[in-house]
This record gives structure tokens, C-alpha cells and sequence, in this order.
């Protein structure tokens, strides 16, 4: 399916410029719309792609500049720095994460009733995050992504049916937290589904997640097997809810 991109931008409270990266099927249809919430790096090569992936299967999709700016680093200190700014700001990060959201259901081609959202590391935490506080999204899908939560889900907040794609030797985000997660998911009556990888490590669905790790003294590693199925699984449940 051919595809359309362009920059969409938008302001916060803080007068800081958003520009994030919206790739659409170009049949001119409303699609479903998809919110895609990149790593701690910024709106990388990795989101974009993965939201046109998302637009060649026939959604509207909208990758997120969390940062400003399109802000974007290979440095894992730079990284957490700008990434520690929002998680200590959630109010910031709640803002920014529903402009994103507001300015995908604004594009013309999407159908803002048929609304999903993924997000990578700590993109995994920021569509989390929007699912505890009852964002409007039928399914939301992470990706090795942070599961702690700033406060707890409240019963019944969650709208939408949760997929948690983890890698069991990630060292970032362990299996206690995984289970800890389970837990605040059951007491919150949540619809969750939790697959884990053997032998994939944290960014598993990253192809420069290795390079990235080497470089940086961070335990990450790429997976192909777990990247496509992860992938598969969340096309799966988008086929299903949207």
C-alpha cells in the first residue's frame, strides 16, 4: 500500500513546538488512527519507520516529538536526562502526550473513534500512562517499554485492551516489574495480554539497539524473531479491535 508523510506540529503550555511525523495511507480514506511514542532517544528513525509500517497496513499513524524540536540523541545521558525531565513533570508529559493525540484525531485521514496507541521503551511508559489516566484508546501496545506507573490505575480507567511485548532478559525492565504490572492490571480490572521473548534483551525491537548499547554501555540488543512477532501480535489485536 502506498503511503503519505508530513510534519505535524503544535504547541504546549510551555511554548515549546512539538513536530511529529504522521504517515497516512494515500488512497485519501479515513483510517484508524495510531499514536506512536518513541524511545528515550527522541523521535528516531525507529518511530517514524514504525509508523509508516503502521500506515502501509492501513492506519493513520502519528509519531511522536515528546522532546520538542524533534529532538533526538545517541547519547544514553542526554537520553535519560531529557526522558527523566517528563517522567518528573507528569503533568508535562500528560499535556504533551494528549496534544499528540488531539492533533492525530485532527488529520484529516484519520478516524478518531478507531483509536490505538503503541509506544517503545520509554515510549511504552507514555501510552501506558495515557491508558491509566482514560485516554479514549480501544488498544495500546508496548513494546520493552517502562511499566511502573506514576500512581496506580484506578478499577475500570482503562478503556481500551493492553499488549505488554517483553524480553525476558531485559535488564532494564525486569520480570518483577513485569509482575507488578500484572498485578496493578488485575486490581484495576484491566484487559491485558503479556507475551515475553526468550533471550531478548531490552530495545529488542530496535535494529540499531545493539550498536546503541555498545556505544552507550547500555544493556540493549536487537532480536529480529522477537521484533516480527511482537509486531505480528500487535497487528493482531489491531485487526481485532479497531
Amino acid at each position: 500500500m502506498s503511503i503519505l508523510t508530513r510534519t505535524v506540529s503544535y504547541t504546549d503550555s510551555t511554548g515549546t513546538t512539538l513536530q511529529s511525523h504522521f504517515a497516512y495511507p494515500a488512497q485519501g480514506e479515513k483510517a484508524a488512527a495510531v499514536l506512536v511514542a518513541p524511545e528515550w532517544w527522541g523521535l528516531s528513525e525507529h518511530a517514524k519507520n514504525s509508523a509508516e509500517r503502521l500506515a502501509e497496513q492501513g492506519y493513520a499513524a502519528l509519531a511522536t516529538d515528546l522532546y520538542g524540536n524533534a529532538m533526538l540523541t545517541e547519547d544514553a545521558a542526554v537520553a535519560g536526562e531529557n526522558m527523566m525531565k517528563l517522567v518528573n513533570n507528569p503533568e508535562l508529559l500528560a499535556e504533551r502526550t494528549q496534544l499528540a493525540l488531539d492533533a492525530l484525531v485532527a488529520q484529516a485521514e484519520s478516524d478518531g473513534e478507531r483509536l490505538a496507541a503503541i509506544g517503545f521503551c520509554f515510549g511504552g511508559r507514555v501510552v501506558l500512562e495515557a491508558a491509566r489516566n482514560g485516554a479514549p484508546l480501544k488498544a495500546v501496545a508496548s513494546f520493552h517499554g517502562n511499566l511502573t506507573p506514576s500512581k496506580p490505575a484506578e478499577k475500570g480507567a482503562i478503556k481500551g485492551e493492553l499488549l505488554i511485548e517483553h524480553g525476558e532478559l531485559d535488564t532494564l525492565v525486569t520480570m518483577e516489574d513485569v509482575e507488578a504490572f500484572r498485578a496493578e492490571m488485575e486490581a484495576a480490572e484491566a484487559r491485558f495480554y503479556i507475551d515475553v521473548f526468550l533471550n531478548a534483551k531490552h530495545g529488542f525491537t530496535n535494529p540499531k539497539a545493539t550498536h546503541n548499547g555498545e556505544r552507550n554501555g547500555v544493556d540493549l540488543g536487537y532480536q529480529q524473531e522477537a521484533a516480527e512477532q511482537s509486531w505480528q501480535n500487535m497487528l493482531d489485536l489491531f485487526k481485532r479491535v479497531l
